[in-house]
């Protein structure tokens, strides 16, 4: 890249959605003095939202940082400046030529160190080093099938199932435990009965908004149960095809939130914020799908959920749910979400009290599906019953709406069968 540098533009931390209003520096990907592409990340960014790759919006030379690692700031503040390159390609000052030329040198040299296409392997994300600082691996040791060569989650944890896995010096002895205890980096002893968790960015990110939610929306709860019977047989009879078709799996999870976004349809209140003096509905429906990791809840959004068949729901879930922990979403990812729905029922859970994804007006929960006995026709019959909760901004809704609208998830989900069709 060669150009004469002659003007600074400063480039602000920005919004990765409507209610984020600041944000951590996980890591500088460029120091000051690299060249750096159009496009090309510069730094890492963490928020309660997303961990993500922050791009460069111009081409030219990164000049000064602002924002040090690990350092929380307000959206809109300046993390860093950049040097523009002139489009007329005319070279000016010759250290500056040289100093660019280096670099590039320098990142030709590593990447052909790091054997191949090395040009990415250096970019290591918050998710992968993370692991690799719980279990002491060196990188260096790992071999990236990322592009370019970047180490990725399932590299290291390939890794780990080797035998003999060589691991960082630390001065300690450091071995494989069969049940690993909390990370070294993030628990220090206290005493002997008890030790301490440092809080990092994410988790203070969703106490922050968790304390608003509840601090904000007057919260009520309600329940109905379902008879999936029909709906388990149906899934039941086609994943193995559905599995060899799209090389995912078919989850009950696509078929709620059909029947989730069919009833928002009929009920739109449902899918509305408060706005002090009036309310407002919104007209698309893009669900937020509560993912769990290892150290938090993301939201990404299926957007135009309404849009989409029991096919395309099941590949958006597979898509972000990867994502989510992978640590690659993007900050798009997790923004214009209108209703919130929570597959709590993953982990065996019955009956849940979800605190509402501010500022929407409703969280929807699809609890485990368990057989009881229950009484069909004066007769006691084995049926696969499942709980659905919603949690509900009382300011918006009541029990009258909410009741009927959990009624016909329910009638939804009662109406799948062997005719139901996934495309």
């Amino acid at each position: 890249m060669s150009g004469a540098f002659t003007k600074i533009m400063e480039i602000p931390m920005p919004q990765f959605a409507e209610s984020v209003v600041e944000a951590t520096i996980g890591k500088w990907l460029k120091k000051p003095g690299d060249p750096v592409e159009e496009y090309e990340p510069i730094c890492e960014i963490i928020s309660e939202k997303v961990t993500a790759e922050l791009p460069s919006t111009v081409s030219g030379r990164l000049h000064e940082i602002y924002v040090a690692e690990n350092e929380t700031v307000q959206v809109g503040t300046v993390i860093c400046t950049i040097e523009l390159v002139e489009a007329s390609g005319a070279s000016t000052g010759s250290d500056r030529g040289n100093a660019a030329t280096g670099a590039a040198s320098t990142e030709a040299a590593q990447g052909a160190a790091a054997g191949g296409d090395g040009s990415m392997r250096s970019r290591i994300s918050p998710v992968v080093r993370r692991l690799a600082d719980e279990h002491g691996i060196d990188l260096s040791q790992v071999t990236g099938t990322g592009i370019g060569g970047r180490i990725t989650r399932r590299d290291v944890e390939k890794f780990l199932e080797m035998p003999n896995v060589p691991v960082r010096s630390t001065g300690l002895h450091l071995t494989k435990p069969e049940n690993p205890q909390a990370p070294a980096s993030e628990a220090n002893l206290s005493r002997d009965r008890e030790y301490i968790l440092d809080v990092n960015h994410v988790r203070s990110a969703i106490a922050s908004k968790m304390r608003q939610s509840v601090t904000e929306i007057p919260h009520a709860w309600t329940m109905i149960e379902a008879d999936v019977t029909n709906l388990v047989m149906l899934r039941n009879k086609l994943k193995d095809e559905f599995k060899r078709r799209e090389g995912i799996n078919l989850t009950y999870l696509a078929f709620v939130l059909k029947a989730v976004v069919n009833a928002i349809k009929d009920y739109p209140i449902m899918n509305s914020v408060w706005a002090v003096d009036k309310i407002i509905v919104k007209k698309d429906i893009n669900i937020s799908l509560a993912v769990g990791t290892e150290d938090a809840v993301y939201v990404p959004v299926i957007r135009n959920a309404d849009q989409k068949n029991i096919a395309g729901l099941a590949r958006e879930i597979d898509e972000l749910t990867r994502k989510a922990r992978e640590g690659r979403l993007r900050p798009e990812d997790s923004v214009g979400g209108t209703f919130t729905v929570n597959n709590t029922g993953s982990f065996g859970s019955i009956l849940s009290y979800p605190i509402i994804n501010y500022p929407q007006a409703a969280n929807f929960t699809f609890e485990s599906i368990v057989k009881r006995p229950v009484v069909i026709d004066d007769m006691i019959a084995v049926r696969s019953m499942v709980n659905l909760c919603l949690s509900l901004d009382h300011r918006i809704l009541d029990g009258v709406v909410c009741g009927r609208f959990l009624q016909r998830v329910k009638e939804n989900l009662e109406s799948f069968g062997p005719d139901t069709k996934l495309y």
